[in-house]
């Protein structure tokens, strides 16, 4: 009896942490972090979200907390892209980045090409 409780238990365990956010692995942590700051700091830009313009501070805040809420299963700077910084879950309408010379660019396929460069980077 007790070797059937203990499959059991350890059963329903392991049902129960199949919902637990994943572990992000250091450097994919790191990446996605150089990703945030990237936006952060630009002074030169706006995010458009939903028709609304954002200075960049304003987007990072959002993104970390979108991170926060709905990363649980995001493990990789590719994903956070995907998944986080390229379209509102609300709506599903793709984010845009303004950028100085008044071009729009969408902001998944803007944070790819600085995720590329960080790549390309000496570790």
């Amino acid at each position: 009896m007790k070797t059937i409780r203990r499959s059991f238990l350890i059963a329903s365990l392991a049902m129960v942490f199949q919902g637990v956010a994943l572990a992000v692995p250091p450097q994919e942590q790191s990446r996605i972090e150089r990703l945030l700051k990237y936006i952060e700091t630009r002074k030169d830009m706006k995010f458009i979200r939903n028709g609304s313009e954002y200075t960049c501070e304003e987007a990072a805040k959002f993104l970390r907390g979108k991170l926060e809420s709905m990363g649980g299963e995001v493990v990789t700077a590719r994903q956070f892209i995907e998944q986080i910084a390229s379209r509102s879950s609300m709506s599903g309408k793709p984010y845009q980045v303004r950028l100085a010379d008044g071009s729009l660019v969408l902001a998944g396929q803007f944070l790819s090409d600085e995720l590329a460069r960080i790549e390309r980077q000496p570790a």
